[in-house]
């Protein structure tokens, strides 16, 4: 999704957010495991864990886009955070088919399967979330130097629960996004009008500043 001279909806901006953040739940639900094994994971439990991290993650959230209750009321309608199973074939949807569906579904649940539907769902979902955050303070007319530093901190707090903490993780969805996402955008023919073009590159150069300097 990107910006253009319509208003976007503000329930769809969150839901762009709270989508990837779904899969960050879930993933990090199964890596606490230890294991790779889906069986094993537990949302409650993990969300019982994290919910000083999850609960700031909400309040960053809420300024970049400055949403009202309703839209961040859409993180109930999903039920991103509330118990649920993890299932293999939902961590595929996550990794976007890095695995082959077959006859034996239970192939998904191998744990080194498992690993790396997990791995590449947390590269894809966070890349995502940073994308639908960045566009959340576009249409919301926040500039990169009043929210840049909201959306590292919410982008960190969302390594960690995704259980990404090695060194640099945070530039590497940085350097993702500005990749994978920003050329359709900045693009001469996108839909994005030249203000939002303009703003997206801001957010940009200044994220590069504040997370791979």
């Amino acid at each position: 999704m990107t910006v253009n001279d319509s208003a976007v909806p503000e329930q769809a901006l969150a839901r762009e957010i709270f989508g990837p953040l779904g899969g960050v739940v879930e993933i990090g639900a199964v890596a606490a495991t230890g294991t790779w094994d889906v069986a094993r994971a537990s949302v409650a439990g993990w969300l019982s864990r994290h919910r000083s991290e999850v609960d700031r993650l909400l309040v960053l959230v809420r300024g970049i886009g400055r949403f009202s209750e309703p839209g961040m009321a859409t993180v109930d309608e999903l039920g991103r955070l509330r118990d649920h199973p993890v299932t293999a074939p939902s961590l595929l949807l996550w990794a976007v088919g890095i695995e082959e569906i077959t006859p034996r579904l239970e192939d998904l649940g191998q744990l080194r399967a498992v690993r790396r539907m997990c791995r590449t769902g947390a590269d894809l979902q966070l890349t995502r979330l940073l994308q639908a955050m960045v566009t959340a303070a576009v249409a919301g007319r926040r500039t990169a130097d009043d929210s840049a530093g909201e959306i590292a901190e919410a982008l960190d707090i969302a390594l960690l629960l995704a259980n990404r903490s090695e060194p640099a993780a945070a530039a590497t969805v940085f350097r993702m996004w500005r990749t994978a996402c920003l050329p359709d955008i900045l693009r001469p023919d996108s839909d994005a009008t030249a203000a939002d073009r303009s703003a997206f590159r801001s957010f940009a150069h200044v994220l590069e500043d504040r997370i791979d300097p």
